[in-house]
């Protein structure tokens, strides 16, 4: 029997040049909410946004971003029960997304970015989802 030590992810870390701007990406338009503020004496750096299940987004100031696609960490994924209502109040915000389409692995999927250009994936699953088929197969892609 394999004994696994790791629970979950605790938190994704981003960078981003405007806290604000930042923040009233993640709070007003995906509906996040914020835990608690960074700061280095007086100076605001960063802070915590509840993801939900003892999950979290994490975002320092930095005074320059940069996102290329060769980079190791390529998006974060956000899982919801409302993809159809979450598109509407995205695009009310003024925010461009994708449609959504079907994935290979039988998610409801779409695609925004955030100020900083951290590519966003909004994930909404289906009862043929392969995330909760048992462990193991093969999932063909397409792309």
């Amino acid at each position: 029997m394999r004994h696994t030590f790791i629970k979950q992810v605790a938190h994704t870390c981003i960078f981003a040049e405007d806290l604000a701007v930042t923040e009233a990406f993640y709070v007003d338009v995906l509906g996040l909410e914020k835990s608690f503020d960074f700061n280095r004496g007086d100076d605001w750096i960063g802070f915590y946004l509840d993801v939900g299940g003892r999950t979290f987004v994490e975002v320092f100031k930095t005074a320059q971003v940069r996102f290329e696609q060769s980079n190791p960490i390529n998006h974060i994924c956000f899982e919801t029960d409302d993809l159809d209502g979450l598109l509407s109040h995205i695009r009310a915000k003024g925010v461009d997304i994708t449609d959504k389409k079907r994935g290979v692995d039988g998610t409801w999927q779409a695609w925004t970015a955030d100020p900083n250009g951290v590519k966003i994936e909004i994930f909404q699953y289906t009862p043929d989802s392969r995330q909760f088929a048992p462990h193991g197969g093969v999932c063909q892609v397409d792309w």
